[in-house]
């Protein structure tokens, strides 16, 4: 590109010298030309007064005389006085001449040349200063075209770079312009598509973190289930245990499902209303044999037949992250309650551990912040998961450690509220 710009750039220069420089050369060869002949003929003009003057006067008329009144070695006069002889002045030039002749009143004739060799002289170096001008030009255009070039073919350079860093997986935005409207308009569009990959592939990248670790707890759950259905020949038992691990597929799917939804749009929900104890007896059942292994219990407590607005599955999945949670960082019994605030049903997760630590208070539910070697993500996607179905997670206390997941409730029966015993 660079070489096309400067050969197009040379080539115009070139035609427009040509054409202005041919005719300049023609116009001032011809003003030459006329201005050397306008000489002689004034300086034949200015012989003729002179002679007229002195024959008039009657004074001598000679070479000696006219010599001073001839310019040397430039013009070359011969004077004719009827009656007398020529008189010469001057050296008479050789080759082509450039003369003019004049007639004065006293009937003498006064006849001027020229060397045609200085006109050339002076037309040589009109040509020589105009070719020295063209070639100026010259040097300019190019050095100009090569500026532009550069102008033009860099920022090219640098966009082909930007494209291939976006194929090669490096979405950065340069944020780089060029001053030219429309470089910078495809810089613009460059740089808007790498913030889009990288959002892109920010998200992939969090589905596959968060699929990892919310399917963790299901598979181990299951996993259980299956051990013990392999460890008992009691054909209730197996069936209870089947019945059970079904229900745990049957949430691993939901799983999945909610994840590609919110990978998708982290605002699209599936709200419905919902009991709330369904999804503690359900969390309870499940986890009971991990907190049994660990010699431990979990239990749940609070006012009973809450109806929420919600998705089951994502709040299912809000209280295993902070049951898991409470496994893995806490300590003695784990303790499910719910309760009523104003319009909202709160259910609290707490237990018997040292609490979170201070430095950690605000920074909880970040990604990739924890108190020990875990993920740090189980607590962000959780409170992400509440927050798409207009729910919010929140850490009421540090130490004891509350965890408080709100959901919008819906108006119940009288009949049906009041609050429960402990449910083991």
């Amino acid at each position: 590109m660079r070489r096309r710009l400067i050969q197009s750039t040379l080539a115009v220069v070139l035609v427009v010298i040509a054409v202005f420089g041919v005719s300049l050369v023609i116009v001032e060869t011809r003003t030459i030309s006329d201005s050397a002949q306008e000489r002689v003929e004034s300086e034949a003009v200015r012989l003729a007064s002179i002679v007229d003057s002195r024959l008039f006067g009657a004074q001598q008329v000679d070479a000696e005389v006219l010599r001073d009144q001839v310019t040397q070695d430039r013009y070359y006069a011969v004077i004719r006085i009827r009656g007398e002889a020529p008189i010469e002045v001057g050296t008479k030039p050789e080759g082509d001449v450039i003369t003019a002749t004049e007639h004065g009143e006293e009937g003498e004739t006064v006849t001027v040349e020229e060397p045609r060799s200085s006109v050339t002289r002076e037309v040589g170096r009109t040509l020589l200063i105009i070719a020295l001008v063209a070639l100026l030009a010259v040097v300019a255009a190019v050095l100009l075209a090569v500026r532009q070039a550069n102008r033009l073919a860099s920022p090219l350079t640098d966009l082909a770079e930007t494209a291939e860093r976006l194929g090669s997986g490096d979405p950065r935005p340069r944020h780089k312009r060029y001053g030219v409207p429309e470089l910078d308009r495809v810089a613009d569009v460059l740089d808007a598509s790498a913030e889009r990959i990288a959002r892109m592939l920010t998200a992939e990248r969090r589905l596959a973190a968060d699929a990892s670790h919310q399917l963790r707890t299901p598979l181990t759950a299951l996993s259980m289930r299956l051990e013990e259905i392999t460890l008992t020949d009691d054909p209730d038992t197996v069936k209870e245990e089947a019945t059970i691990a079904l229900t745990q597929v049957e949430r691993l799917t939901d799983v999945v499902e909610r994840l590609l939804t919110n990978s998708r749009d982290p605002r699209t929900g599936s709200a419905v209303t919902f009991d709330l104890d369904e999804v503690i007896q359900q969390q309870l059942a499940e986890w009971r044999p991990a907190y049994r292994s660990a010699g431990r219990a979990i239990v749940s407590s609070g006012k009973r037949h809450l109806q929420a607005v919600g998705t089951p599955g994502a709040v299912a999945q809000v209280l295993a992250a902070l049951i898991e949670n409470s496994l893995m960082h806490g300590g003695g019994t784990v303790a499910l309650r719910t309760r009523v605030t104003g319009n909202q049903a709160v259910i609290e997760v707490t237990d018997e551990g040292p609490g979170v630590p201070a430095d950690l208070g605000a920074r909880i539910f970040e990604r990739a912040i924890s108190g020990r070697n875990s993920t740090g993500i189980g607590l962000a996607v959780a409170r992400d998961l509440a927050e798409a179905d207009g729910g919010r997670l929140e850490m009421l206390q540090t130490k004891p450690p509350v965890f408080g997941l709100f959901l919008s409730r819906t108006p119940v029966p009288k009949s049906l509220g009041g609050d429960e015993p402990t449910i083991r």
